[in-house]
């Protein structure tokens, strides 16, 4: 059913011509509508730490710094300690008075040993907290991870054996760990070094 068609009793007249219907059909051009599609994405901006070099170090990484100081304070504390108890057990075992009774010597037995090894421990500890304090400006991820570590370790031997003095050096460590495991700790840690 065509319009054009003369025998058509519905079409136009003849001798007009019929206006055609914009839009009806194929168009012979289309037209081009502003901005059509997706909507422009804003631009594209660096992550933290990309591009130029970081120059400070972030606040948790910081703090988290300035807690491994205060753990290796409390170590040297604790050495203090140790070794003070290691040789009031020597020296009491060694006293002429206390050997005669036999409880005591069994209660001593082979515990000023015992103490001497954790104040061996403690100052082991105690440097191995000062140096990776000291590196946390120029360190890269390993130190980081090994910093997670000895976070992570120094946390449970706060809770045991430990559990009476250990509970300061357990919140710390729980400190250093989040503070050194967050964003800003893997960014300064993995930031570029020219």
């Amino acid at each position: 059913m065509s319009y054009g068609d003369p025998n058509n009793p519905y079409g136009a007249p003849q001798g007009q011509q019929q206006p055609q219907a914009p839009g009806y059909g194929y168009p012979q051009q289309q037209p081009q509508a502003p901005g059509y599609g997706y909507p422009q994405a804003p631009p594209v901006q660096q992550a933290y730490g990309a591009g130029a070099p970081m120059t400070t170090m972030p606040s948790t990484v910081s703090t988290a710094r300035v807690l491994l100081w205060v753990i290796v304070g409390l170590q040297i504390v604790g050495v203090g300690i140790f070794a003070f108890a290691a040789a009031a057990l020597n020296a009491a075992k060694n006293d002429d008075s206390l050997n005669d009774d036999a409880a005591f010597q069994d209660l001593l037995g082979d515990s000023s040993s015992v103490v001497w090894g954790y104040t061996a421990f403690a100052v082991v500890w105690l440097v191995f907290a000062i140096v990776l304090a000291v590196k946390f400006k120029s360190g890269g991820n390993g130190l980081r991870i090994t910093t997670l570590v000895f976070a992570i370790i120094t946390a449970v031997l706060g809770v045991y054996p430990f559990i009476l003095v250990g509970l300061v050096h357990t919140v710390l460590a729980v400190l250093v760990a989040v503070f050194v495991g967050n964003a800003n700790g893997k960014a300064w840690f993995n930031r570029p070094r020219y």
